[in-house]
């Protein structure tokens, strides 16, 4: 097999926002993890991207046009005008969806780091990513994990690895702020938000009604993550795609006990993306996104939009409720939510005893209330990646033992079906006051 033909529409649509760039040579590239179904599925053969050629392919060096995507974006509040790929390189479109390595070496936008990845961070994002899959949350896809034969500096010494990931496009926020910064008219941008608009959303006309699009497939996604105790914890503009797709899995981490303001990003210091923030600080970044965009949005319109986000949210929150539930009863939602505040059960266990033991729910009358609702069946996950076993096998794929890695990857991945008890229940009591996480660069 050749390597195969991708498209590059992004690319040549927009010179002003790529930098051509070319990945480092790796001394061992070894295949760790590849994702045969994606990979068949996108049109690759398995085998052939085992081979060398194939590896090579996945690493950025196969011959390919290669180029670094700049965006700005919002990091904790504060605007960073030029990000952009300081470690990563769109390969290109294949079969409609971007293609992309992370860890391959520095670019112009690097901003003095060494455009590295650890084998750590890189296989979190691959779990949690397909994870994220398997409950049907909108994600960026991991197709393959490659170690690079070297050791990096982070706290210490790692393994190096580089990540190549899918996804609907790699489109942020961020990427409409920095078309503000790098061009003084707003052809640029409405160029654009018409390329966006047309890739994601082909039904619409307008920039206004791409807009408003963002916002319901964004408050859909996080939604989702609220009703499984996702916490993404960088929840900068750069982070916030406009297809509605979870990207970037750095310091993410779920809920074990229902705690709103757990948070355990190590560079959160002050819990700006805790778990109860993430609704409010989406709203954040949409009105920075609806900044980006006026005049191509008029300012009244842009504000009306914005106005209905708190209506929005609620739309979104109580559809999840309805599916964890069984009932769209709104007060039947809202005191299981202050069942949950009140006791702070393990989240993913209590969902589950909806299903199998909804008489240990230590609220008797609410369940009587609930059954009387005659709820509909509803399909919660045995299985989520759980911080302590994801760490633990992290831990051992760095020192070369990656058992723990693919047993945990096999439950996730089908987390409807029972895997065992060794993959349910919440960390040891103290884990949490200890586990901090980390963006691996």
């Amino acid at each position: 097999m050749n390597a195969p033909q991708l498209d590059h529409s992004y690319a040549d649509a927009f010179p002003e926002l790529v930098h051509a760039a070319h990945a480092e040579e790796q001394p061992d590239p070894q295949l760790v993890v590849l994702n045969d179904d994606l990979a068949r599925d996108l049109g690759f053969d398995p085998d052939w991207l085992r081979s060398a050629e194939g590896i090579q392919f996945l690493l950025g060096r196969g011959g390919n046009r290669t180029v670094a995507m700049g965006y700005a974006g919002h990091q904790f509040g504060q605007l960073s005008p030029q990000l952009g790929d300081g470690r990563a390189l769109l390969l290109g479109e294949i079969d409609g969806r971007d293609l992309h390595t992370k860890g391959t070496g520095p670019t112009v936008f690097s901003r003095g780091g060494d455009g590295r990845g650890a084998l750590g961070p890189m296989l979190r994002e691959y779990l949690v990513s397909e994870a994220m899959h398997a409950l049907g949350v909108p994600t960026t896809r991991a197709l393959a994990v490659i170690s690079t034969g070297r050791k990096i500096m982070r706290t210490g010494a790692v393994p190096g690895a580089v990540l190549v990931r899918t996804a609907a496009s790699h489109l942020r926020i961020g990427t409409v702020q920095y078309t503000r910064l790098v061009s003084r008219d707003m052809d640029l941008t409405d160029r654009l938000c018409t390329y966006a608009r047309q890739r994601h959303y082909p039904d619409l006309d307008t920039h206004d009604e791409f807009f408003s699009a963002v916002m319901d497939a964004q408050l859909s996604t996080v939604a989702q993550w609220m009703r499984l105790g996702f916490i993404h914890g960088v929840m900068n503009t750069d982070n916030t795609t406009l297809s509605g797709e979870t990207i970037d899995y750095g310091p993410c981490a779920f809920l074990d006990r229902f705690d709103p303001a757990t948070f355990f990003s190590s560079i959160d210091t002050h819990g700006r993306y805790a778990f109860r923030n993430q609704p409010a600080i989406l709203g954040w970044n949409l009105a920075r996104l609806a900044e980006a965009m006026v005049p191509l949005i008029d300012v009244e319109t842009a504000q009306e939009t914005m106005n209905s986000f708190p209506e929005r949210w609620e739309k979104a929150q109580a559809a999840e409720l309805a599916r964890t539930l069984g009932t769209d009863d709104a007060d039947i939602g809202r005191r299981w939510l202050e069942h949950l505040e009140v006791n702070a059960p393990d989240l993913t266990e209590s969902h589950r005893l909806l299903n199998d033991d909804p008489d240990s729910i230590s609220d008797a009358q609410w369940v009587a209330d609930w059954r009387a609702l005659d709820p509909q069946p509803m399909e919660h996950p045995f299985h989520i990646p759980r911080n302590h076993l994801l760490d633990a096998a992290l831990r051992s794929a760095e020192s070369g033992d990656l058992t723990d890695f693919h047993e945990l990857l096999d439950a996730v991945t089908d987390p409807y079906s029972d895997h065992g008890v060794e993959f349910r229940g919440p960390a040891p009591e103290g884990f949490d006051d200890m586990f901090r996480t980390f963006c691996g660069t």
